[in-house]
């Protein structure tokens, strides 16, 4: 069974084009259109045990990226995170929060090979 990806993006046209792309990859992906949603989804003790990696986007109403990965942190500090942005000033944010951050867009061929490697990455520190 693979691993599932939360991907947290407030744009519902990016979400769905990235989910669409990650699905034609053979992985399962759940949206949560805001980082609220996305801590809501980690209260879930089910939810949490099947994923493997957290995708989010860097500029989003109420709870940006930055703030969000320091409460995902705090909850699942080895989770692998991929942030994407199209600001690329916005890595430095994301300082000491173990982030591979990409600047978009990322098209469906590479992003579907960043998430093999995190996953990959993953599945190989946790065997």
């Amino acid at each position: 069974m693979s691993a599932e990806i939360l991907l947290v993006d407030d744009n519902s046209i990016q979400a769905a084009t990235r989910q669409a792309i990650l699905r034609l990859g053979g992985r399962r992906v759940a949206v949560a259109e805001s980082a609220q949603q996305a801590l809501e989804l980690l209260e879930d003790p089910d939810f949490v045990a099947s994923l493997g990696l957290v995708i989010t986007d860097h500029w989003m109403p109420d709870l940006n990226g930055p703030q969000f990965v320091e409460r995902l942190r705090q909850r699942l500090p080895a989770i692998p995170v991929l942030v994407v942005s199209g600001m690329p000033d916005a890595e430095s944010e994301y300082v000491d929060l173990n982030v591979l951050f990409r600047i978009k867009p990322i098209p469906p061929d590479q992003l579907i090979g960043l998430v093999d490697y995190l996953l990959d990455d993953r599945m190989s520190r946790t065997a």
